[in-house]
């Protein structure tokens, strides 16, 4: 088998049909695209293994086991995880329309905000809005939300950087992806897709962004430990989510640095600078 596990859809008895002729597998098959359903969805490297990353409501993942064991096995679209996760989380592909913008939304089965909640969307979140009504919109499975908590998926932010901010003080949670908890690359990755800018899932692919940030630091660097990533708000302020404060936070950057250095992370490996990317 060759390529990063991570991101290559194939196992010793099966994998993508894409990659015939690549890896190593008993049997290819043509993924089916399916959307997940559940608010946020975990991921393991296993069946009942560690938590990876977690796939969020409406996005698609390209399934190859439907998981009739109690473990469907697939990849996300955006940006090619691979994983085990609940297939009762999954539903058949419909394209959405609109993506949630806010840290979190709430659900109602009217249009109105007096009514009893019946479920929350994280930031991230893709969408279908079929009708808007009294400034709700309703979702394709008949649930309603807030209009202005929504974007067109057509419409990206125009600054990453405050779209990170957004998330300060939630908690830390290694493979997390969402404003309930989320880690260090998550950070990155959300903020960034919310700007239009794709991204890859770890720090180390991150590492691949944009060119070497040359010269004094600039708000929307991002700086590079092993193991880690933050983003530089401003020359002199890190805004990472880590595992010293367990959640994320802005910080003295050179305090930050000489903390991490002295830990098995070790210094700065690199800073990267998406050019006129960085939000202003």
């Amino acid at each position: 088998m060759t390529g990063d596990p991570r991101v290559t859809l194939a196992r010793a008895d099966l994998a993508a049909a894409h990659l015939r002729g690549q890896a190593n597998a008993a049997r290819f098959v043509e993924p089916t695209p399916m959307r997940v359903t559940a608010p946020v969805l975990d991921v393991t490297d296993a069946r009942g293994g560690a938590l990876t990353t977690q796939f969020l409501f409406g996005e698609r993942i390209e399934i190859c086991d439907a998981g009739a064991d109690g473990a469907a096995w697939g990849q996300a679209a955006a940006d090619g995880y691979v994983g085990y996760m609940d297939p009762s989380g999954l539903a058949p592909w419909a394209p959405p329309t609109h993506r949630v913008r806010v840290l979190g939304t709430q659900l109602y089965r009217g249009p109105g905000l007096k009514q009893a909640p019946i479920g929350a969307l994280p930031y991230a979140a893709r969408v279908c809005v079929t009708q808007t009504q009294a400034d709700f919109a309703r979702l394709e499975d008949g649930r309603w939300c807030p209009a202005q908590h929504l974007a067109p998926l057509d419409a990206p932010a125009a600054d990453f950087v405050a779209e990170a901010r957004m998330f300060l003080g939630v908690p830390y949670l290694w493979g997390g992806r969402s404003g309930w908890g989320l880690d260090c690359s998550a950070l990155v990755q959300l903020a960034l897709a919310a700007a239009g800018i794709a991204a890859p899932r770890d720090s180390d692919q991150q590492e691949a962004l944009g060119g070497p940030a040359d010269g004094p630091a600039r708000r929307g660097d991002l700086v590079f430990w092993e193991g880690h990533v933050g983003i530089l708000e401003a020359p002199d302020r890190l805004l990472h989510a880590n595992a010293h404060h367990m959640a994320v936070v802005s910080e003295d950057f050179e305090t930050a640095s000489v903390r991490i250095a002295a830990t098995p992370t070790g210094p700065i490996t690199a800073r990267r600078r998406l050019a006129d990317k960085q939000g202003g």
